[in-house]
């Protein structure tokens, strides 16, 4: 491994609007390359930047801490921070990946976020998240923290092949039972699932069975992406050399596509083998409002619900107009509550997604949404 320390301009990624798949506004990145090494990692791709080999050329933001602390700090922003989950991840890499150990800048930044009093949401593989279990107990006692654990499969043996230098999909199994022994709400990610390989009822049933098991609260689902380049050409040699009968299979469901994306007709099979599987262990396919509604404030609350009520329809090839409201609402500057008579004048939103809103802003959720995340 070659690690290069550098100087960061920036650490905190914001994004347009709340983020409904991790319930953040702010996301980064303290390393950059991964040595975890999972075949199908989308970082690898070419428009990330990462130099170098992906798993071999490590970069860290050694000044990252005092970086962050600026911006974190009310009196040196132009604009007050949006309240949301923080996420000290992002998508070149793994903020508890082995270097971590020595630098310890997600550590640091766990103490800075309960500083601050931020609410915080890790999504990892490692397990080394058990070493800051005493500050994430203090960011869970006074502002919430979720512990996510991302999985292409639950089976020990596929996971070496795909996932080379993570730990075990058991031992993640075991972590999530540690934090939720200690109060913590945990949950995971399917994604992505790999073709023909994880995706089938029967593995899927399986790892959600044991996800559940150990404690999750949430499953969120997602299929692979092959984006032309390194991530593509690296998967591929990894699957010509283990499962070489498959390669015409992914010739034929990956296509030329500028996002890497799969066949619609693929991605519509597994969400609806995930659909089944999910709604037969009841476990809610989209972080439930209970871990949420208590945090942000009230446009983003509509927003995220109202995109997970979108989400959740599409997963059952139902048409929806849900997330274009969403949009809407994200475009206003001002309060929902402050325009609740004029609702429908806004483009999108009609008597019955007008009344959804009424009730999310009275009650923090949604019947029929509650519904349709475990139905």
């Amino acid at each position: 491994m070659i690690i290069q320390e550098t100087e960061a301009k920036s650490i905190l990624r914001k994004k347009k609007k709340i983020d409904s798949w991790f319930i953040s506004h702010y996301s980064m990145n303290l390393y950059r390359g991964c040595s975890f090494n999972c075949t199908y990692c989308d970082g690898r791709n070419e428009k990330y930047f990462v130099q170098g080999e992906f798993d071999k050329n490590i970069i860290v933001k050694k000044n990252a801490i005092d970086i962050l602390r600026k911006e974190l700090t009310p009196s040196k922003r132009k604009y007050p921070l949006k309240r949301s989950y923080i996420m000290p991840c992002g998508g070149v890499g793994d903020s508890y990946e082995p270097i971590e150990k020595k630098y310890q800048l997600t550590r640091k930044t766990l103490e800075l976020l309960y500083e601050f009093n931020f609410p915080v949401h890790i999504l990892t593989k490692s397990v080394l998240v058990k070493r800051d279990v005493d500050i994430l107990q203090k960011i869970n006692r006074q502002s919430r923290a979720i512990i996510s654990f991302s999985f292409s499969t639950v089976d020990d043996n596929i996971s070496k092949i795909f996932e080379p230098n993570a730990p075990l999909p058991s031992e993640r199994l075991e972590t999530i039972s540690f934090f939720k022994e200690r109060g913590f709400s945990c949950g995971i990610f399917l994604m992505p699932v790999i073709p023909f390989i994880t995706d089938t009822p029967q593995m899927m049933d399986e790892t959600i069975s044991k996800a559940k098991e150990a404690g999750a609260e949430f499953v969120i689902f997602g299929g692979m992406t092959l984006k032309e380049g390194r991530q593509k050409e690296h998967f591929l040699n990894v699957l010509e050399k283990k499962f070489p009968h498959l390669m015409l299979e992914y010739e034929n469901i990956y296509k030329d596509d500028n996002w890497g994306n799969a066949t619609k007709e693929y991605y519509n099979t597994i969400n609806f083998t995930f659909d089944l599987v999910a709604k037969k262990y009841k476990i809610p396919k989209r972080i439930p409002p209970y871990l949420y509604n208590t945090v942000l404030n009230e446009n983003d609350l509509v927003i995220v619900i109202l995109e997970h009520i979108d989400y959740l329809l599409k997963l059952k090839n139902y048409k929806s107009n849900f997330g274009y409201a969403a949009y809407k609402i994200s475009q206003l500057n001002t309060s929902v509550s402050a325009i609740r008579t004029e609702l429908k004048r806004i483009n999108g939103i009609g008597e019955t997604i007008k009344k959804i809103i009424l009730e999310i802003i009275d009650t923090g959720t949604s019947k029929y949404y509650e519904k349709l995340l475990i139905g």
